[in-house]
């Protein structure tokens, strides 16, 4: 009984670590209008208080899952964690815009080894099956619906307790994990046998990731086509391939290749881009409109988002029980054709629409998709994986996830800019409400483009994943 109650409250530190590194991609957006304003920061110059952070995080998810393979989950996650916290610490005493950029960095970083490692633990924690379907389940609940947590807690400590508690509370949380998992982690995990990183492998995969997630945040404002950006996507390009050639090569890889003989994990990895492409931005564009276009505070909005976490919480927990009668295939093939329902919904937003008709029944819609979609993808991407490798599992499915929401959010925004643009050239005259207006067009386009991310990996999920019931175990949670 003991054994299994701490199962249980592993799994609930685990989760607060990865609710963590969620909610410091959200939680900010709220409050980067007050932060502008406290250290006069231009426009060009706010986005890096963002964009540090994500590039940090997805540039060294697979450097940062692969150390957990080889120093140990236990150790890497508690150095992570640690990092974490006190990076936030030092997030929240920012003399400047540049010290909070460099540190945000610095948060990044933590992150992309805290989170792999984490979600390691999970997968050897947890006997693949059922057992490992719960705890997933939780796992997702946090991944998805810690974004929009993020916009209400941001919402109201920005009001009510000012900026820079928007990282202070990450101080407490984080020594809570770190004490809990000192006390309960075991220090003897599964490890690969060699200690020694593979350098120029780890050289050219971080460096090109970090120059693809750089290219795909400017390209919405640069232009896809503008030198800079082809620049940097070439670039990435190469260090791409080349640490391709240099996996293929080498006697100890950073990244087996064979991982992706595993049907499940290629497709899995891609089925979590095109998700998170489809979905994330979907924050981002609603946040403005409930802003912008509706007038609510940074509370009011934060409100507005909360059934989205309800909805997700409630299709995740009950989604193990499915996979056990139906398996996971299945609920790869709804859960986004359900969330792309709810994308829909939301596409038909107006100038004159209201939260309570318009904008709720997506929200909850949308999260029931959710729900069943990042569990489901959890369990696919992580099946039949051997436990010396779930760190670099838990790495690639990360990766997906991050590289997947910048493209969508490039992508998507970029869309509704020359949407909107493309609806005043045609607007005469062009008015306020005309310009709201060309607004709204320009975020329907992006939601009709989303969808079109959704149905893709419903088809993908339909074409390429090999099913898996979950059998229920009698020794399950021994």
């Amino acid at each position: 009984m003991r054994k299994e109650t701490n199962h249980w409250i592993i799994l609930v530190l685990l989760a607060l670590a990865q609710f963590m590194v969620v909610l410091d991609i959200s939680i900010v957006n709220v409050m980067l209008p007050t932060v502008q304003r406290a250290f006069h920061l231009s426009q060009t110059n706010l986005q890096w208080v963002i964009t540090a952070y994500t590039l940090a995080f997805g540039g060294f998810l697979l450097l940062g899952g692969r150390a957990a393979d080889f120093f140990g989950r236990r150790r890497v996650f508690l150095v992570g964690v640690s990092m974490f916290a006190l990076a936030s610490l030092a997030d929240g005493l920012s003399q400047s815009g540049g010290m909070l950029i460099g540190l945000r960095a610095l948060q990044g970083l933590a992150g992309a080894f805290m989170s792999p490692a984490a979600l390691s633990i999970v997968l050897v924690t947890y006997k693949e099956g059922h057992e490992r379907n719960l705890a997933l389940s939780v796992w997702g609940a946090v991944a998805s619906g810690g974004a929009a947590v993020g916009v209400l807690l941001g919402g109201i400590i920005t009001q009510y307790l000012g900026w820079r508690w928007n990282f202070f509370v990450n101080v407490p949380v984080g020594l809570f994990v770190v004490l809990g998992a000192w006390q309960l982690l075991t220090k003897h995990e599964s490890e690969e046998k060699q200690t020694s990183l593979d350098l120029p492998g780890a050289v050219l995969v971080t460096s090109g990731l970090m120059l693809l997630v750089y290219g795909l945040t400017k390209a919405p404002t640069d232009g896809w086509l503008s030198h800079r950006v082809l620049v940097y996507f070439a670039m990435s390009t190469m260090l791409l391939i080349g640490f391709i050639i240099n996996e293929a090569r080498t006697k100890k890889p950073l990244m087996p290749l064979s991982i992706f003989r595993i049907r499940n994990v290629s497709g899995a990895n891609t089925i979590q881009l095109l998700i998170a492409a489809s979905l994330f931005s979907v924050f981002f564009f609603t946040t403005l409109y409930v802003q912008n276009i509706l007038g609510y505070s940074p509370v009011r909005t934060g409100f507005s988002f909360l059934p989205i976490p309800f909805a997700v919480a409630l299709s995740a927990t009950n989604a193990p029980r499915l996979m056990k009668r139906i398996g996971f295939k299945p609920l790869l093939i709804i859960g986004p054709f359900i969330a792309g329902i709810g994308l829909f919904l939301l596409a038909h937003l107006s100038v004159h629409s209201n939260y309570a008709t318009h904008i709720l029944p997506g929200f909850i819609v949308m999260g029931l998709g959710l729900g069943l979609t990042f569990v489901s993808v959890l369990v696919a991407a992580t099946s039949g994986v051997a436990g010396h490798l779930s760190g670099l599992a838990s790495g690639l499915v990360n990766t997906a996830q991050q590289v997947g929401g910048s493209l969508g959010l490039a992508v998507l925004s970029a869309i509704a800019s020359s949407s909107t643009t493309h609806y005043l050239h045609h607007a005469h005259p062009i008015t306020r409400l005309t310009a709201i207006a060309a607004t709204v067009h320009g975020f329907r386009a992006g939601f009709y483009t989303a969808i079109g991310f959704g149905l893709g990996a419903a088809v993908l999920a339909l074409l390429v994943i090999k099913n898996r019931k979950a059998e229920m175990k009698p020794d399950m949670m021994a």
